[in-house]
C-alpha cells in the first residue's frame, strides 16, 4: 500500500460557510487581487482548503506565489477580494483575538520587558479578570518557552532567538482558536530552529490550537505538519496537493528520520517544487 495518501485541489461546497463541527478553518473560492498600472494582478484563485479543529498544518510553495498573502487574509490584516474566509462557520471581518500571528521578525516593544511585550496582548483578551491573573498567564507562557529568567529584561537586550520565544509565548497566551506562523524560524541558525521547533511543537501538542504554518524547509514542513499543503506557482495561485503526514505524536526528531516513509514524503514534497 502506497504510503503517500495525497488530495488534489481540495474541494469545498458553493454555499459560504457550510462547515461540519470539525472544520476550524474554510478558505472557499478565496481570491486576491491588486491592481496595477498594466492592469489587475490575481495572486490567488479558487482557492480551497478546509482545516480542521487541533490539526497542524504547514504550507509550502515557490517564493511569490502567494502563502504570505493568503496568511496575512486569514489573520485579517489583508481584505479579501473574492469568496470567503471562515472560523468555525463564522466568516471573519479584519483582525480577532481568535487568531494570533507569529511572524518571521518577533516584532516586540523594544523598550518594554519580556513580560510587558506578553501582556500587551493578554490586557487586551484577558480584562475581564484581575490582574494577578493576567500576569500569570503570561508568566506561564514564558515559563513553556524557557523565558523564565528573563521576565524584567528588555526585549532589545535578547537575542534573535530569545525574542522569537517571547512571541511565541505571546501568541499562545491569548489562547486563539487558530496559530498563524509565517516562517517564525526563518531567520534563525539551524540549532535555535531546531531548539524553536521543539518547544513549538511541545507547547501546541498541549494546547492543541488549530496552526497554520508558512515554510520554505521540506524537513521543518515534515517534522511539525499533520497534512503539508502545497501551493502551486503564481499568478493565480492555488492549492496543488496536500500530503499526509501519518506520524504519531508526540514526536521527536530522531523518530521522524528513522521511520520508514520520512524519505518518501521528502522525495513527494520536493517532486512537487521542482516540477
Amino acid at each position: 500500500m502506497n504510503a503517500i495518501n495525497t488530495k488534489q485541489n481540495l474541494a469545498t461546497d458553493n454555499v459560504i460557510f457550510n462547515s461540519s463541527n470539525d472544520v476550524m478553518l474554510d478558505l472557499s473560492e478565496l481570491k486576491k487581487v491588486y491592481p496595477t498600472p498594466k492592469g489587475d494582478y490575481i495572486v490567488l484563485e479558487n482557492l480551497n482548503l478546509k482545516i480542521m479543529k487541533e490539526e497542524f498544518v504547514t504550507i509550502i510553495g515557490h517564493s511569490g506565489c502567494g502563502k504570505t498573502t493568503m496568511l496575512s487574509m486569514i489573520a485579517g490584516l489583508n481584505p479579501i477580494s473574492g469568496g470567503s474566509i471562515a472560523v468555525l462557520g463564522k466568516g471573519i471581518k479584519g483582525p480577532g483575538p481568535d487568531r494570533g500571528v507569529i511572524f518571521q521578525s518577533p516584532s516586540l516593544m523594544p523598550w518594554m520587558t519580556t513580560l510587558e511585550n506578553v501582556m500587551l496582548g493578554v490586557n487586551q483578551v484577558f480584562g475581564h479578570v484581575s490582574k494577578k491573573q493576567r500576569q500569570d498567564i503570561a508568566k506561564y507562557y514564558l515559563h513553556k518557552v524557557g523565558m523564565e529568567d528573563s521576565f524584567n529584561k528588555k526585549a532589545k537586550e535578547l537575542s534573535q532567538g530569545m525574542q522569537q520565544r517571547v512571541g511565541i509565548a505571546r501568541a499562545f497566551a491569548i489562547k486563539p482558536k487558530v496559530l498563524l506562523l509565517d516562517e517564525p524560524f526563518g531567520m534563525l541558525d539551524s540549532l535555535t530552529r531546531g531548539e524553536l521547533q521543539d518547544i513549538l511543537i511541545e507547547v501546541w501538542n498541549k494546547e492543541k490550537i488549530t496552526a497554520v504554518m508558512i515554510t520554505h524547509d521540506v524537513d521543518e514542513a515534515i517534522f511539525l505538519a499533520d497534512r503539508v499543503v502545497m501551493m502551486t506557482s503564481g499568478p493565480r495561485a492555488k492549492i496543488g496537493d496536500i500530503l499526509d503526514i501519518n506520524f504519531d505524536r508526540p514526536r521527536t526528531r530522531k523518530s521522524v528520520l528513522d521511520h520508514d516513509d520520512y524519505y518518501t514524503y521528502r522525495k513527494h514534497l520536493i517532486d512537487f517544487l521542482e516540477h
